[in-house]
C-alpha cells in the first residue's frame, strides 16, 4: 500500500495508550486502523511554538463544517493550517467531542481508574516537553458521530475496516500525539479497544 523505503518511522499505539512523534514540514503521517473500528484521538502542536495547536473549534469556523473531508486543512488556534488531510479511506471522523477523561468514567460509569484519552495524550506529549495547562480538544479519527436534521446526535460504531487509514501532511514542523480511544463501555470503538499504527513518510 505504501512505499516502505520512504517511511522514516513506524509507531504502534497499543490499546489504552498514546504515542507522540515529531514531523518535519512536508512529511506525511499515516494513521492506520489495524483491526478496524478503533478511534484515535489526535492532537497537533507547532513545534517552534507549542502555544499554537490544532483547534477543532477554529477548524469548524474556518471550514464552515463539522465534517472533515479530504483536502481540508487542520487549522490552529491562531487560524493557520498546521496540517492537511490528503488521503482518507473512511470519510467519517469527528472534531466535535472532547477526549474522554477521568470525569467521564467517574461520572457516567462510577469508575475511578479507567484509562482515558486525556491522560494518555498528556503523557505522550511529555516526550517532547509539551505539557500545556489544558490539553486541546482532539480530532477523533474514525469516530462515527451521527447527527440528525435537528442537530441531535448519537455515537455509532466506526465505519473503518482493518487497514483503513488517513494521511496527513505537515505544513510546518509539528509535534503530534495520538491515543487509541479507551472507551470500551459504549459503541465508540465497537465495544473493544485495539491498536493503531502510525507511519511517518519522508518529504518528497
Amino acid at each position: 500500500m505504501f512505499n516502505k523505503e520512504r517511511i522514516r518511522e513506524e509507531i504502534i499505539i497499543p490499546p489504552y495508550e498514546g504515542r507522540s512523534a515529531f514531523l518535519r514540514k512536508g512529511e506525511e503521517l499515516i494513521i492506520i486502523d489495524m483491526d478496524g473500528k478503533q478511534v484515535g484521538d489526535f492532537v497537533c502542536f507547532n513545534h517552534a511554538d507549542p502555544t499554537e495547536y490544532v483547534s477543532p473549534v477554529h477548524m469548524r469556523a474556518s471550514l464552515s463544517s463539522i465534517r472533515l473531508k479530504t483536502g481540508d486543512f487542520l487549522y490552529s488556534n491562531k487560524r493557520r493550517p498546521l496540517m492537511q488531510l490528503v488521503e482518507d479511506t473512511v470519510g467519517k471522523h469527528d472534531f466535535f467531542f472532547p477526549a474522554c477523561d477521568y470525569y467521564r468514567y467517574k461520572v457516567d460509569f462510577d469508575l475511578e481508574d479507567h484509562p482515558n484519552c486525556h491522560d494518555n495524550l498528556q503523557m505522550a506529549l511529555k516526550k517532547y516537553n509539551i505539557d500545556p495547562p489544558v490539553i486541546p480538544d482532539p480530532i477523533n479519527l474514525f469516530m462515527n458521530n451521527v447527527v440528525d436534521d435537528l442537530g441531535d446526535y448519537f455515537i455509532a460504531e466506526p465505519l473503518s475496516k482493518p487497514g483503513d487509514f488517513v494521511r496527513l501532511k505537515a505544513l510546518d514542523d509539528t509535534v503530534i500525539a495520538c491515543t487509541t480511544c479507551s472507551q470500551d463501555l459504549a459503541p465508540v470503538n465497537g465495544w473493544k479497544v485495539t491498536s493503531l499504527k502510525m507511519q511517518i513518510v519522508e518529504a518528497r
